[in-house]
């Protein structure tokens, strides 16, 4: 087993906001791989005292520790456990009930001798490769089936997160959980998995430089970090914004790749 990870700031006066980890049990039987894009709020009160890495860190903790040590809990069991612990962790200090408290999307993997587990909630992207070559990208494309112009604000943003008709990402609600895309696919149709932030997804989302498969190609062939050095190139040559409009010019990018 391989297991390769990139991450870089979108900026080098903020802190990195994505969290990455991957676990592996001493039986050396299975794995899990779990990446959260923690969500930037705008200026202003978001009703906690706590930062954005501060969350995704506690978190991305309480994932990795379940689904390494319990295997009769669903990935979508898990999420949920997690959120609650983390929501009870800052939930004296804070206002959690505040549209903007710290929130993260989220992509778990897990795999044992017989298949592979699956979670994706929000817009992270997960790529299942088969031995043939063939990629499977595994998405949660609420986002891209909102209204043009639907987030154009961050007040309609509000409106739409965690609502119905809208998006879901992790913040302190654990029913959240059940909003995941979930699903099993069997161990042998799986060769690689790989796991990519919006800021390094931006490559096939944003700039359209190839799709999944070449994607995929790009990580196998140059590595992570290569990707993500891709993908800052095409950031600073897009000085009309033709790609990039309203979004931010960086981002922060990670990507993992495991070779089972």
């Amino acid at each position: 087993m391989r297991i390769e990870l990139a991450t870089v700031p979108g900026s080098p006066d903020r802190p990195n906001e994505d969290w990455a980890a991957t676990a592996l049990p001493a039986s050396g039987q299975g794995g899990t791989l779990i990446l959260l894009d923690g969500v930037t709020p705008p200026r202003g009160d978001d009703g906690c005292v706590h930062s954005v890495p501060w969350f995704t860190a506690r978190l991305g903790g309480a994932l990795v520790e379940l689904s390494a040590s319990r295997p009769d809990l669903t990935l979508q069991e898990i999420l949920g456990v997690s959120i609650r612990r983390t929501a009870d962790a800052h939930r004296p200090l804070c206002d959690l009930s505040h549209v903007r408290t710290p929130q993260a999307t989220v992509v778990m993997a897990r795999w044992d001798d017989r298949e592979v587990e699956y979670l994706v909630l929000s817009d992270s992207v997960l790529l299942f490769e088969a031995h043939d070559g063939s990629v499977r990208p595994l998405l949660d494309d609420r986002l891209d089936r909102l209204p043009p112009g639907s987030l154009s604000t961050e007040e309609r943003a509000d409106a739409l997160r965690n609502q119905e008709g809208g998006f879901f990402t992790a913040a302190a609600d654990p029913s959240v959980a059940a909003r995941a895309v979930t699903g099993r696919t069997p161990l042998d149709r799986v060769r690689t998995i790989a796991a990519l932030t919006d800021g390094a997804a931006r490559w096939t989302q944003m700039f359209h430089e190839g799709d999944w498969a070449d994607c995929l190609g790009v990580l196998r062939k140059e590595g992570a970090e290569a990707l993500i050095d891709r993908v800052r190139a095409l950031e600073d040559a897009d000085r009309a914004r033709e790609h990039l409009r309203r979004a931010k010019t960086h981002d922060d990018a990670t990507a993992v790749r495991v070779v089972l």
